[in-house]
């Protein structure tokens, strides 16, 4: 987590006074410290707000409501594509006219996507610093509606969670994930908690709506009991761990380990292949990797080893039974360093870790490795849609198309309709392409988007048609179809912490 000097220089992204579509800085949760608005970045602000104000004076709405609706999402590419260039399929014709941009809108709305990288933060959890930093800015005020108001951790608990991914996104289905802890009051949620739930939500809306995670921690006293008594109480739908112990709390991780670690971890190997024979879901091993940056790198040198992808190749070659999914795809370059990304791909053609990843089925000839988009595809997104294109594309050529799989990492960055739209309209650039050897990625109901947003995932976790058919008409389908009715629409809220705005 960032120390308190760290986010006493930050503010809540909450905050923001504008909501723009999709986000004009970067914003992260207490795990890195953000980067500074671009140049770039600031240029887009400027460019979407102007475009906004103008369409929407044009629709006779303000221009809160105009960004609330698929116009306003249109115009906010169009604004990215004049700042960074052509990168996304949109026109100004889109932006222009609600019932163009609503016809394109409801004609994907049904498109399956399985978001498998979901959090939320308990009701009792210890991770307050969202709530000190806001009354921070209330007492300093900064932000005058703060002043003197006992600010909450609602909008990052269940209800609202509930609502980000299921009503204000297209997204069908969701596994709730977590972070583990040294200091059990620390995990974002508990085993038992992701569970219940799953339950709950999937009783009540009729259909199998959540999926949910199981956080192992090897090395850790009674790690294995754990994880046996988990499967048999729990009945997760798979296991996800973190190569570098506990991240929450760094300055804590007393345990950190390697995938190929014969002795610790492959007894637990062992278990989810003979568990898998029965849910063939517990064969995916979800692991965290990547987000750690050269600031990190200088606070937790010793952790570095851990966050790469040195590990990965054996472990999946020895237990080809199991899929090994990388969250994060392994980038490592979060908060203010996505340049370093981008100009270290320039320059070499690689970007760490993301390249390493993608090249161990060719050089170790393994096809049970994956890669997340969780995190990664949010921020290159708003950082730099270069970069993004340029994972993207290796990701694809070396995994492929059918080795990628959605995650939003959600609800941190608000909720994720933006992202899918970002990834629907996304095409790497014709030069790009020529260079390295990349693939297009195609149309927003094409093959590889579909792949990615959903199809991959139904395979891992075996989602079968009739699950699949249950979601069109169950209580959560109603439910989406009132609210895109009557609603009050998305909140283009994010969540977590930014730089404080510059003059």
């Amino acid at each position: 987590m960032m120390s308190p000097d760290e986010i006493a220089s930050l503010v809540p992204a909450e905050t923001a006074k504008f909501r723009s579509p999709i986000p004009t800085q970067p914003v992260s949760s207490d795990e890195f410290v953000p980067g500074a608005q671009s140049p770039k970045q600031r240029e887009f602000e400027a460019r979407v707000k102007q475009l906004g104000s103008e369409l929407a004076k044009k629709q006779g709405v303000s221009r809160r409501v105009f960004f609330q609706g698929a116009a306003g999402m249109a115009a906010a590419f169009v604004a990215m594509n004049e700042t960074f260039g052509p990168m996304y399929a949109v026109s100004k014709a889109e932006a222009a006219t609600p019932e163009m941009a609503n016809e394109r809108a409801n004609a994907l709305k049904g498109q399956f996507i399985m978001d498998m990288h979901t959090h939320y933060l308990r009701d009792d959890t210890r991770l307050t610093n969202f709530v000190n930093s806001r009354e921070a800015v209330g007492k300093a005020s900064w932000n005058p509606a703060l002043v003197g108001k006992p600010q909450t951790l609602d909008d990052l608990k269940f209800a609202n969670y509930f609502k980000e991914i299921y009503m204000d996104s297209d997204t069908k289905v969701a596994l709730i994930s977590g972070s583990g802890s040294e200091d059990p009051r620390d995990w974002f949620l508990t085993n038992e908690m992701k569970a219940s739930t799953r339950a709950d939500v999937n009783k009540k809306a009729g259909a199998k709506r959540m999926f949910s995670h199981a956080i192992f921690m090897p090395g850790t006293p009674g790690w294995l009991e754990k994880v046996d008594k988990d499967y048999e109480t729990l009945k997760p739908d798979s296991f996800k761990g973190y190569t570098v112990g506990d991240n929450t709390n760094k300055h804590l991780s007393k345990h950190p380990w390697h995938l190929d670690d014969e002795k610790l971890l492959y007894p637990f190997y062992e278990r989810l292949v003979k568990w898998s024979k029965t849910t063939p879901s517990l064969a995916n091993v979800c692991i965290h990797k990547g987000l750690f940056p050269p600031s990190t790198t200088k606070s937790f040198p010793d952790l570095l080893k851990h966050a790469d992808v040195r590990d990965v190749a054996k472990a999946a070659k020895d237990f080809p039974q199991l899929n090994f999914v990388i969250y994060h795809s392994a980038f490592r370059y979060t908060g203010g360093a996505w340049n370093v990304g981008w100009e270290q791909f320039e320059k070499t053609g690689r970007i760490d870790w993301v390249t390493d990843l993608a090249e161990i089925p060719a050089k170790y000839g393994v096809k049970n490795v994956y890669g997340d988009l969780g995190q990664i595809f949010a921020q290159s997104t708003v950082a730099e849609p270069r970069l993004c294109a340029a994972m993207l594309g290796q990701l694809v050529k070396g995994l492929g198309s059918d080795h990628v799989v959605w995650g939003s990492d959600a609800i941190w960055t608000g909720a994720p309709q933006w992202q899918i739209e970002a990834l629907r309209r996304l095409e790497i650039p014709e030069e790009m392409q020529k260079k390295h050897g990349f693939a297009p990625l195609g149309a927003a109901d094409g093959p590889v988007k579909k792949a990615i947003f959903g199809e991959n995932s139904a395979r891992l976790y075996n989602f079968t048609a009739a699950q699949r058919a249950a979601l069109e008409g169950d209580v959560v389908a109603v439910a989406k179809a009132n609210y895109d009715k009557f609603g009050e629409g998305r909140t283009n809220l994010r969540y977590g912490y930014m730089q404080k705005p510059t003059a």
